[in-house]
């Protein structure tokens, strides 16, 4: 009896416990407990795991069973699955499906916002870790069932806005369910990007590079934060540090982009999975060395319509080549072995996944992983053990397919989620598919349908006559609009009627409104051959034109590598004591220089270099080439912690145009927008290889800061002059804030690192105070964009009160007002040769500028400041032997041996010289002659221009073109989506270039 009574209780408790907890206001409770089983399928229990003739059971939202003996219960609904094929539904890892987003600033406001909006949070808006996407939904059923159609059951959403862009969820896309049902895990990922909040004015970040350095910044807030250090409350640090535990999802775009993510992962100890754009083929093997998942979207570019030939020649190569080649991007990623799952993100609408998929995988990308990418990876990654695969246990989400997934007349017939059935076509259609005799009119037609038994394509055909058609087909209706034979004007003849037992029949009326009958009788032999024609016909050869370094107009189908290489009989500028050596041999081992003498030999390849001149490659000290998104973080009045380094762009063409104009190193400088700018980076020209690998790492360190007008916004506009400091003085004084702030900084630090306290607390650590200390420590050298001559004075007596040296001014146009003070500071001039009265502050240049520092023993160079001038810096420096009576020999080296001894890498580059590297460029003639040409200009011993090979680039550029030209043209006619060519002209960093894009630059790809 007691033990009756015990399971009575368990009854009831269990009872109890199933019941719902809130209130029905619109009918009586009811409890279903659906069970449907689907038999006689091909069931893909995982990627690799396929079952034939197979039953799958569920009941409610689970699946039961799944297997070929399946025990059915009286109770369950049996659907019959003949000839379809069952998969788990699709899973996307990144959408912004049903996010509420927040108002954006409504009014128009000019002037630029630089302190946050927002009381209680981080200091800047861009950072948005407090955002939770649970907590904003609005769930749009028309949208899911769009991701339904395409087969989605589970989508993750955030939003995607913001440095940090706060959490998403994981929820399924069930109309008949709430929220509370749908969602399967609130917070499922912390998210980042390096875009800007669309909800927030502040000026700052405004560059690539300020995002990063401003989520570098946001870690060490959060560690420092978590370890107890603020005094005050900080939700949004409160929030990420709550959520750092979660997968973390880094949206970062461009290939290049990928790498940069990554390289902020590694510094912090934390694996991102990162979203990529579909142009990752481009730089596959920076990519596969970081050994990041990626998310990959699957949006091909469309077409270019270039039916017009002077339109055509807007389309750049690259572009032309992106089309041709982003197809096959799955396929090589997988052939990399790089790990990656996709989403329909970027696409115009989620029904374009499954066909660009399907293209992908008939390029080679192989159809299990291509499943996998889709279902059982990205359940994995998301930690979701109970969607992704079919098995006993996991929720009843599954797609039913008119036949294999991949094959493109394959039709997603019904999507299942969570137990319930979303119809997209009928289960199991009739197909009126055939060849018919049509009787009409007395007179006998060929009727042929082909095409989805739900969507049939009709031909109406007499002898070699075809027939314009329009047809609809509903079980068992059947409507069909044929056009007349009379072709002097347009009529047609309707017919309508039903399908039943192999014949079509009905009414119709003709070309006259007369009321007419007509029979259609199926053939009993039909004819497959048309079909079999048909599928020959698509099936279309697509060529993968070869991917270069880096992958546009002159790139290397590989890598250049070094070489052994003697010059012999050349004219040699050594920019040594030795001076200039005639009918001399140079030669080049293993990236150095090894011998110079006469009449050498050597295993390699030997120049003839009678007649030429041999050169030191030309060093560009202020360059503003192969920077990424922003040359300017102009959003503060000092951005110390940003750096060159991290946006080193190796895409850019200048970086090519400039190895013909003979340049093998620049510094590449942060721009003029604050009295203390971001930190340089020393690159050499390495055209194709990569930003790491373009970088000197060894050589030393620079910081670019600024003076003058641009730095007090006195040429920002009216509305933009709001940030201090608006004068002269004013900018002395940042300068002196900034100092003592950092002399402070190391006190604090020095304290706590010698205190003995068990209660001491750990100082924040500053980027930017860091970056001023290794100023004062002498262990980064400035660089100073300077015009006049009071400024350039007030400067040197800062450095001299803090205890350091300016390293170099550069523009420094009136230079020669100051050269003796210069040269007793120690400081070096890199100025241009004969610019001046540009602007205001520039109105007492004079083009002897150079000549007179020369003379007072300041180390003067010619920089550039621009992408187009640094490719003509030869004839830059031949200027000054007409203003000031330079030696020759003096003018060149101001563009080789001065820059580097500036940059402090004279030990290395700047002369000929052995053990120096092989940094050397051959001319036609003379150096500074302006008819000169570089015909070879080699870096580390590796040809990375040469001009015997130019014009056969070219021919091969042109090649093709033509080819590619050709391809869309072809695409046209088949019907393939076009777009408009659009003109993209390359525009130019200067120094006073704001945003993060310049002019049309960069347009390629968003970050």
């Amino acid at each position: 009896m007691r033990t009756i009574k015990v399971l009575l209780l368990l009854v009831v408790v269990q009872w109890a416990a199933a019941q719902d907890y809130f209130p029905k206001n619109d009918g009586v409770k009811q409890t279903f407990k659906n069970q449907v089983a689907l038999t006689h399928a091909t069931i893909y229990t995982s990627p690799t795991n396929k079952v034939e003739n197979a039953t799958l059971l569920i009941k409610e939202d689970k699946i039961v069973e799944i297997g070929t003996s399946t025990n059915i219960p009286k109770e369950a609904t049996i659907l019959d699955a003949t000839g379809k094929t069952i998969y788990a539904s699709f899973i996307d890892p990144f959408t912004e499906f049903g996010i509420n987003k927040p108002q954006k600033k409504g009014g128009f406001n000019p002037s630029p916002q630089y302190n946050s909006e927002r009381n209680g949070y981080y200091w800047n808006d861009h950072i948005r870790a407090d955002f939770n996407a649970f907590q904003n939904l609005a769930y749009e059923e028309k949208t899911a069932k769009e991701f339904r159609e395409a087969g989605f059951g589970t989508v993750l959403s955030h939003l995607n806005d913001g440095i940090v862009a706060g959490t998403s969820l994981l929820w399924t896309l069930n109309d008949n369910e709430t929220n509370a049902t749908r969602i399967l895990n609130k917070k499922i990922a912390q998210h980042f990007t390096f875009n800007r909040s669309a909800f927030s004015n502040q000026s700052y970040p405004s560059s690539l590079m300020g995002s990063m350095a401003l989520l570098r910044q946001f870690y060490h807030d959060a560690n420092w934060y978590a370890q107890g250090g603020s005094k005050t409350k900080d939700l949004s640090l409160e929030a990420f540090n709550e959520n750092k535990n979660l997968i973390q999802i880094f949206n970062a775009g461009d290939k290049l982009n990928i790498v940069r993510a990554d390289k902020i992962g590694d510094e912090f100890g934390i694996t991102y999975l990162i979203k990529g754009s579909g142009n990752e083929l481009e730089r596959i093997e920076e990519i596969k060395k970081t050994k990041a998942t990626l998310i990959i979207p699957i949006k091909f570019p469309e077409a270019y319509d270039v039916s017009d030939p002077l339109l055509a020649n807007q389309v750049t190569l690259s572009d032309m080549r992106l089309w041709n080649q982003a197809p096959f991007n799955l396929k090589l990623l997988a052939e990399n072995e790089i790990p990656f799952i996709l989403t329909s993100s970027d696409l115009k609408s989620p029904k374009d996944f499954l066909p660009n998929l399907r293209k992908a995988v008939a390029l080679g990308f192989p159809k299990e992983k291509a499943l996998a990418a889709i279902t059982e990876q990205p359940a994995l990654l998301l930690k979701q053990n109970n969607i992704g695969t079919l098995k006993k246990g996991n929720l009843a989400n599954f797609i039913v397919t008119s036949g294999e997934l991949f094959d493109e007349k394959t039709t997603i017939i019904e999507n299942w989620i969570q137990g319930y059935r979303y119809s997209i076509d009928k289960l199991n259609p009739t197909s009126i598919k055939g060849n018919y005799e049509l009787s009409l009119a007395n007179e006998k037609y060929e009727l042929i349908i082909e095409g989805e038994a739900t969507k049939p394509e009709v031909k109406i055909k007499q002898g070699n006559l075809e027939f314009g058609t329009k047809v609809t087909f509903n079980d068992p209706w059947f409507n069909l609009v044929v056009r007349s034979k009379d072709t002097t004007k347009t009529t047609f003849i309707r017919l309508n009627g039903i399908y039943k037992d192999l014949q079509l029949s009905g009414k119709g009326t003709n070309e006259k409104g007369e009321e007419i009958s007509w029979t259609a009788t199926r053939k009993t032999e039909e004819s497959k051959k048309s079909e079999e024609v048909k599928k020959e016909e698509k099936k279309v050869e697509n060529t993968l034109f070869p991917i270069t370094y880096p992958n546009l107009a002159f790139g290397n189908l590989e890598k250049p590598k070094q070489e052994t290489l003697l010059f012999k009989n050349a004219t040699v500028w050594t920019g040594e004591k030795e001076g200039i050596l005639k009918e001399t041999d140079v030669l080049i081992e293993k990236g150095k220089i090894v011998k110079i003498g006469k009449n050498l030999s050597a295993t390699g390849r030997v120049i003839d270099a009678t007649g030429k001149h041999l050169t030191a490659g030309i060093i560009d000290e202020h360059s503003h080439i192969a920077i990424s998104n922003g040359v300017n973080e102009g959003g503060q009045n000092s951005s110390a912690e940003v750096t060159i380094e991290d946006v080193i762009n190796s895409e850019d063409i200048n970086i090519y145009r400039n190895l013909a104009g003979g340049v093998t190193s620049a510094n590449l400088l942060h721009g003029s927008a604050n009295p203390i700018g971001g930190r340089a980076a020393f690159i050499k020209l390495k055209w194709g290889y990569a930003p790491e690998e373009m970088l000197v790492n060894d050589a030393p360190k620079y910081i670019k800061f600024a003076l003058g007008e641009n730095v007090k916004q006195s040429n920002w506009g009216d509305y933009a002059r709001l940030r201090f400091p608006q004068s002269r003085m004013g900018v002395e004084q940042v300068y002196e804030d900034y100092f003592s702030r950092a002399l402070a900084y190391q006190e604090e630090w020095k304290t706590y690192t010698n205190s003995k306290s068990k209660n001491k607390i750990k100082p924040r650590y500053d980027i930017e105070m860091e970056v001023i200390s290794q100023i004062l420590n002498k262990q980064r050298f400035i660089t100073c964009h300077s015009y006049v001559q009071s400024e350039i004075n007030m400067l040197m007596k800062v450095a001299d009160k803090y205890g350091f040296k300016i390293q170099t001014f550069t523009h420094i146009l009136e230079g020669y007002k100051l050269a003796d003070k210069m040269a007793t500071h120690g400081v070096g001039g890199s100025t241009f040769a004969d610019w001046w009265a540009y602007k205001y502050e520039v109105n007492d240049a004079i083009p002897h500028n150079a000549a007179l520092m020369n003379k007072e023993g300041v180390t003067v160079s010619i920089n550039s400041d621009d992408a187009e001038m640094s490719r003509r810096l030869n004839q830059e420096a031949a200027k000054t032997t007409k203003y000031g009576s330079i030696t020759e020999e003096t003018a060149w080296n101001f563009v080789t041996l001065n820059p580097a001894k500036l940059l402090q890498v004279d030990h290395r580059v700047g002369s000929i010289k052995v053990g120096k590297d092989a940094d050397v460029v051959l001319w036609s003639e003379s150096p500074l002659s302006i008819y000169t040409k570089a015909e070879k200009t080699i870096v580390d011993g590796i040809v990375f221009y040469d001009l015997e090979k130019e014009q056969v680039k070219n021919e091969q550029v042109q090649k093709e073109r033509n080819e590619l030209i050709n391809l869309l043209l072809e695409a046209k006619n088949k019907g393939m989506k076009t777009q408009e060519p659009k003109k993209k002209v390359n525009g130019h960093y200067h120094c006073d270039t704001l945003g993060d894009r310049c002019k049309e630059t960069h347009y390629k790809y968003s970050y």
